[in-house]
């Protein structure tokens, strides 16, 4: 099949004219190109199967813009999707009018702000925002904004636990939504659990949340301080635990273990609390059952520098330390014995996750407020 005339001619002016992206509407036969002028628009007259001219189209698009008359290479899927794309051919990708030509090219590593708004016009989808708003120079750009709000509108929609905290967590980065949304985002977390796993990963020190401060802190505060400015990281994270927005973080973090709903929620919560914590652990992350990780706790503080100095301030116990070194090596090793060979996921998964939740809990209860 060969395309019309008519319609070969158009899309060849179409590129000579240096389109920025080319999107195409399967539904409507209809191609799009956006310029600094605004769209042009080509109604396609096809002379076969709707399908098999469609692809005359986009080979001879890739003929034009990549030498490739072939078309797109969608095999180079796995690949493209890993962001592996050479930053010089983003913009070739953009002119194929080829869906998974976009994705690749928001997938890319050397994504710029002004790459991204012809993404989005080529192909507004959740997922492209996602990945978008994962590169610092979207984020920062004028497009942040705009893939921040349609994320926002769209998270109703979002039925995966996993999908939804990733959202929340990416549109909760500086300066991409006004103070009402963030704080309406958090409301609705109290029908959505999985929303509060977002908030601790994006802003663990700035929740939505008024704690009032430990009791300890107040007599701590300037002690830890000082310690904390002659090195003491361990000082600094104590203090910072202590403070209002260290017993907001704890609070939310018993939201999430309060009723979890499936495995991937529990596992992006233990890294996030395991991050909070990391100063206990300047070694890096372990992958350790709790009961290693309680074990090894009095060895640390038996060894560790830092602790011995914050286990000379009145009120400091080896409880508080030992919480600090355990919540520190959190991570998929404390619930493999549960989720190995389960796939359980509501209600049943908290059931099979009492024994390792009620211990790790009580770590955290040891640094709480009301100590309950």
């Amino acid at each position: 099949m060969e395309l019309s005339p008519q319609d070969a001619l158009r899309l060849n002016v179409l590129l000579a004219s240096r389109p920025q992206a080319i999107r195409i509407n399967e539904s409507t036969m209809t191609v799009f190109g956006l310029s600094a002028n605004g769209e042009a628009r080509i109604e396609l007259n096809p002379t076969g199967r709707d399908e098999q001219y469609l692809r005359r189209v986009r080979e001879l698009l890739s003929g034009q813009v990549l030498g490739s008359p072939g078309g797109y290479p969608v095999y180079l899927q796995r690949w493209t999707r890993m962001g592996q794309m050479r930053d010089e051919s983003l913009e070739q990708l953009l002119l194929l009018g080829e869906p998974e030509a976009v994705v690749a090219t928001v997938c890319a590593q050397g994504l710029t702000d002004e790459l991204a708004r012809r993404a989005w016009w080529a192909m507004e989808d959740a997922s492209n925002a996602r990945h978008m708003l994962g590169k610092p120079a979207v984020v920062e750009g004028r497009m942040g904004p705009v893939l921040a709000a349609y994320l926002v509108e769209h998270l109703p929609f979002e039925s995966e636990p996993e999908q939804q905290i990733q959202t929340v967590r990416l549109v909760l980065q500086q300066g991409l939504l006004p103070t009402h949304e963030v704080e309406g985002l958090w409301r609705k977390a109290q029908r959505k659990p999985a929303y509060y796993v977002g908030f601790l990963g994006a802003r663990p020190n700035d929740l939505p949340l008024a704690a009032a401060a430990h009791p300890l802190h107040a007599a701590l505060a300037q002690d830890l301080l000082s310690l904390e400015s002659a090195g003491n990281a361990l000082a600094g994270l104590l203090q910072g635990v202590l403070s209002p927005a260290g017993q907001a973080f704890i609070e939310t973090v018993f939201k999430v273990f309060e009723k979890p709903s499936n495995q991937e929620v529990v596992n992006l919560a233990l890294d996030f609390v395991a991050d909070y914590f990391s100063a206990a652990r300047p070694g890096g992350a372990v992958d350790a059952a709790l009961e290693e990780l309680q074990a090894e706790a009095p060895t640390w503080l038996g060894t560790s520098i830092a602790a011995r100095a914050l286990s000379e301030l009145e009120g400091v116990g080896a409880a508080h330390l030992t919480a600090l070194r355990v919540l520190s090596g959190l991570s998929y090793g404390v619930v493999r014995p549960v989720f190995r060979d389960s796939t359980a996921i509501g209600s049943l998964m908290r059931r099979k996750l009492q024994p390792v939740l009620s211990p790790l809990v009580g770590e955290l209860t040891t640094l709480r407020r009301n100590g309950r």
